[in-house]
């Protein structure tokens, strides 16, 4: 859910950010549904994208935090 937040308020569709970090469509919306783990790679190059850090985008908070 972070992830199509910060897509969003970048004015991103997910083909777009799909273009920017050069994978498909179909993995951005399996990575914004929780369907697919992507590679610290990708998670770095999605981070830089967006303008976002790893922890804002990808770090899981746990229940109590």
């Amino acid at each position: 859910m972070k992830l199509k937040l910060a897509r969003v308020e970048n004015n991103l569709s997910q083909q777009e950010l799909a273009d920017i970090v050069n994978v498909s469509r179909q993995t951005i919306g399996l990575i914004e549904k929780g369907g697919y783990n992507p590679t610290l790679s990708l998670c770095i190059r999605i981070a830089k994208a967006l303008n976002k850090t790893l922890d804002t985008l990808f770090w899981e908070e746990s229940q109590n935090d």
